[in-house]
């Protein structure tokens, strides 16, 4: 009967402490990583937004020394005055097409790279080291060859902001390959999967979520780019607008132009995060 007695009290404390544990866990709270679409997420969004302009606001009229920040109804103002003259649109859809054209061309050349890279090592020993190199001279350096290299036309303007996608995505595509699980490589080659299959399979599947981040990292390099590429001797462009502002300090032309990359590059940059969540549901 002790010995009885012994087990019950043994199994009636095992029993609290789990249902302790259990009320422990329930308590918890587990921490969003993905994205949120609740209502709380789009009224702090709102209020960072307020809070920006308020504090432009602010720092326009106190600013010290004066001048270096435009008052936001003179930046507002000067928008709509550019519209109506018509100088506005010219500008963007010039920049949008430059930036366009040499991040497709860019990221077509990149990924066959990234993957060569990735999947063979000697195709990585040859050409990675060139491609760090490469990365670490920044754009305007590349100015004087393009225009030798292409004029002062389009062609230069496409291959300035080609080479900063080029860079940045074969490099983050080219890592992600080789971050592949290899328990699915092995898996595969287990039930006699060829290279082929492997790579159609395995491969190109699991590297998806890395060409999407590539993706948006190389946008936000080609608008950075934009008004380096945009010193080979443009007149029309929002890059081309900054340099001829900054020239006579106009800097309501400046802020102007700023804000309107932005607006364009993170507008982008929200289209390509809703094209990453069509395409990586199954994780």
């Amino acid at each position: 009967m002790e010995k009885k007695s012994t087990v019950q009290e043994n199994m009636s404390e095992e029993n609290e402490r789990t249902a302790t544990a259990h009320r422990t866990v329930k308590m918890r709270r587990l921490k969003n990583f993905g994205e949120d679409n609740s209502a709380r997420h789009i009224i702090m969004v709102i209020a960072s937004m307020l809070c920006f302009f308020i504090l432009w606001f602010i720092l326009s009229r106190f600013q010290k020394p004066a001048g270096f920040l435009s008052k936001p109804e003179i930046v507002f103002s000067l928008l709509i005055e550019r519209l109506k003259d018509g100088y506005y649109w010219p500008d963007v859809t010039s920049s949008l097409r430059r930036v366009m054209v040499g991040y497709l061309l860019g990221m077509l050349v990149a990924i066959p790279v990234a993957f060569a890279m990735g999947w063979y090592k000697s195709v990585r020993d040859l050409i990675e080291p060139w491609i760090q190199f490469l990365r670490t001279i920044p754009p305007l350096a590349y100015i004087p060859i393009m225009v030798v290299a292409f004029g002062v036309g389009e062609k230069s303007k496409y291959a300035i902001i080609f080479f900063a996608t080029f860079l940045t995505t074969s490099i983050t595509v080219c890592q992600g390959i080789l971050e592949i699980d290899k328990v699915l490589i092995k898996a595969a080659y287990t039930f006699g999967a060829k290279d082929r299959e492997i790579f159609l399979s395995v491969t190109l599947p699991a590297s998806l979520p890395y060409i999407l981040i590539a993706a948006r990292a190389a946008l936000a390099g080609s608008f950075t780019t934009l008004i380096a590429a945009e010193m080979t001797g443009a007149t029309v462009g929002l890059g081309a607008r900054i340099q001829l502002a900054s020239s006579v300090a106009r800097i309501d032309l400046v802020m102007l132009g700023i804000f309107t990359i932005g607006v364009f590059g993170f507008a982008f940059d929200r289209l390509l995060l809703l094209l990453e969540k069509l395409l990586t549901r199954w994780k």
